[in-house]
């Protein structure tokens, strides 16, 4: 027997999650921060206010249940409010889920490289992961995905558009998919950053929830909707799977000012809208002149880019710090880099000039 305590040796094993890290100071340079996939806007006045508002309150437990927040997602997607189950960001949620549906030893599915949360929820429940490679093109490769699929399974994400690539699965391929997976698996559509996404060929995923019971979507405030450190994301899900998604959150999880914020966001959703048109169409100036350089970047659905850069990640990571600009690299695989600020664009796109320039 141990001679103290010992967390469990999963821990040890475990991955750790690598958050965005602000920039170092440069001297005569304004440092900016594109590593976390944050929205640059700082809140709606509107949606300021109302945290003020609720700030006096703090003293008393939200309320669990999430009425108000639950009414204002039924009314923005027209579906029933027992199919809502918040909690505390998409990745919340996601642990919920994964808590819900598996024991342990059971399996989940999902694509690598993906949302490096993942693997880590997966460990957590005592589950078992199942990553399968991204194709050469940065995608979801879903045939082999299905293929994954044993007897053990419980549960299959798709991250679409993918962290960090920023590609998508398209509605057909998703739907083709489905008739693949057994109908007691659990394909979970991530879309943490659907509000960003123009391709017409996207999944429209709450038809696709309609149609499969064995379909639950995930969505996030804090990527579109900038309230990224208030903590809130929710499930849409059959009745039965968000009752067992309710059950599983940790209880009063989303906090009063959370969940006001998000009611107030949904109601100026028009507003932020305009937000998230402009960060669109930032994403294509940096596209489009990085593509002028000779860049050959997966397309982006997402408010990022990536640059899938192998061996030299952690140069090019190095060579943005060193002009006050922080990036997301991925071990040796590549470079995210978040569509912020226009003048974090500009010195992105110098550096990435220079980088290209010096190896010919």
């Amino acid at each position: 027997m141990p001679d103290s305590p010992r967390p469990r040796g999963v821990l040890e094993r475990m991955p750790r999650y690598r958050p965005g890290l602000p920039p170092a100071p440069v001297p005569g340079l304004a440092a900016y921060k594109i590593s976390s996939n944050e929205n640059p806007y700082p809140p709606l006045p509107s949606v300021l206010e109302v945290v003020r508002e609720h700030a006096a309150g703090i003293n008393r437990y939200p309320d669990m249940g999430n009425t108000a927040l639950r009414d204002a997602i039924v009314e923005r997607l027209r579906v029933s409010a027992d199919m809502i189950a918040p909690g505390t960001g998409s990745v919340g949620v996601l642990g919920q889920i994964v808590v819900a549906m598996c024991d342990a030893g059971d399996e989940v599915v999902y694509a690598w490289r993906s949302f490096e949360a993942y693997p880590i929820v997966v460990a957590l429940a005592g589950a078992e992961a199942v990553a399968v490679p991204l194709t050469a093109d940065h995608r979801h490769d879903l045939a082999a995905m299905a293929a994954a699929i044993t007897d053990r399974t419980r549960v299959v994400l798709v991250c679409t558009p993918n962290n960090p690539t920023g590609t998508i699965v398209t509605d057909a391929e998703i739907r083709d998919f489905l008739t693949t997976v057994p109908a007691h698996v659990l394909v979970v559509i991530d879309e943490a950053y659907v509000e960003f996404v123009t391709e017409p060929d996207a999944p429209d995923s709450l038809a696709i929830l309609r149609d499969h019971p064995n379909v639950v979507v995930l969505r996030t405030f804090s990527k579109a909707y900038g309230l990224a450190g208030l903590r809130v994301g929710y499930a849409v899900a059959h009745p039965e799977i968000a009752e067992a998604l309710r059950m599983t959150a940790t209880p009063f999880g989303v906090n009063v000012l959370a969940q006001a914020a998000a009611v107030a966001s949904l109601a100026a959703y028009d507003e932020l809208d305009v937000r998230v048109k402009e960060l669109v169409a930032e994403r294509g100036r940096v596209e489009e002149a990085l593509a002028d350089q000779g860049w050959d970047l997966p397309p982006s659905q997402a408010n990022f880019v990536w640059f899938p850069l192998g061996e030299d990640t952690p140069a090019f990571a190095a060579a943005c710090e060193e002009q006050a600009l922080t990036v997301r690299p991925y071990a040796v695989d590549g470079v995210r880099a978040t569509i912020g600020e226009p003048e974090a664009s500009d010195r992105l796109l110098q550096i990435a000039a220079a980088w290209r320039a010096a190896r010919g």
